[in-house]
């Protein structure tokens, strides 16, 4: 019920971190990928590391908050592969600064890549995962989702609305045999994260305290999860959202 052979992802900032580690396991139960970044030369590395598990993928260049860049991106999986069955909605990015230090161009382009992009996605592949009979949407929410941050209100406001997206479109695609979930990671060690550390010097020490595991996790630590909502072992699992977080989210 894990088994990904045939089926065809696309998963955007696949190209490193938590987006890495996603398509590493999808190409691992054998899916064929299509990794979507800005940085072209991260892209070809990543394709190549996911070919060596043996996996056809795919490097596309595109701006995911651009609503034509998105279509071209979809047409060229669908020309590739001839079917699009997994969307998972990774590219994200960060300003540290507080509320009333943000500027309103600051604003838009947090909002614009964590959050547009992933509606701008789902809906472009829809047609595609309707006309196949079904498909998997996993959109990266974040602890920020459940918790507030004084240094984060644009990125904690776009990953909330990722998890009220998830609902809405778990119960709109639900008749087309689409599931759409969450999955909102802890404090996972990127080069996001790393710069969090920088800018922020009580978080490490405050991430271990109070995580049960008493780690980081790893982007190896995401490929299962992916897996098992990308298969059919999920196909009675939509609108929810689940922590990988090492307990951090349990933990008062």
């Amino acid at each position: 019920m894990f088994d990904l052979k045939g089926r065809v992802a696309i998963v955007t900032g696949g190209n490193g971190g938590i987006g890495l580690g996603m398509a590493r396991g999808l190409a691992g139960a054998g899916a064929h990928v299509v990794v979507v970044g800005r940085n072209a030369g991260k892209s070809d590395t990543a394709v190549r590391e996911l070919g060596k598990l043996g996996a056809q993928a795919m490097a596309v260049s595109a701006d995911v908050s651009d609503e034509a860049a998105v279509e071209r991106l979809v047409s060229a999986a669908r020309e590739r592969f001839g079917r699009i069955d997994i969307l998972i909605n990774n590219a994200g990015t960060n300003i540290r600064k507080s509320l009333h230090e943000y500027t309103l161009d600051e604003w838009h382009r947090v909002m614009n890549t964590n959050l547009t992009s992933a509606f701008l996605c789902s809906r472009a592949v829809y047609p595609s995962m309707k006309a196949a009979g079904g498909g998997k949407v996993i959109n990266i929410g974040s602890m920020m989702s459940i918790f507030g941050a004084s240094f984060s209100p644009a990125y904690g406001a776009s990953k909330g609305g990722i998890v009220q997206l998830t609902k809405s479109a778990a119960i709109a695609w639900a008749p087309d045999n689409i599931q759409v979930n969450a999955v909102l990671p802890g404090w996972i060690d990127t080069e996001l994260t790393q710069g969090a550390r920088r800018e922020v010097p009580w978080l490490h020490e405050s991430v271990l305290k109070r995580t049960p595991a008493r780690r980081w996790g790893t982007i190896d630590d995401m490929a299962g999860v992916a897996v098992f909502l990308a298969s059919s072992a999920s196909d009675f699992v939509t609108g929810t959202f689940i922590p990988v977080d090492g307990g951090y989210s349990i933990q008062g």
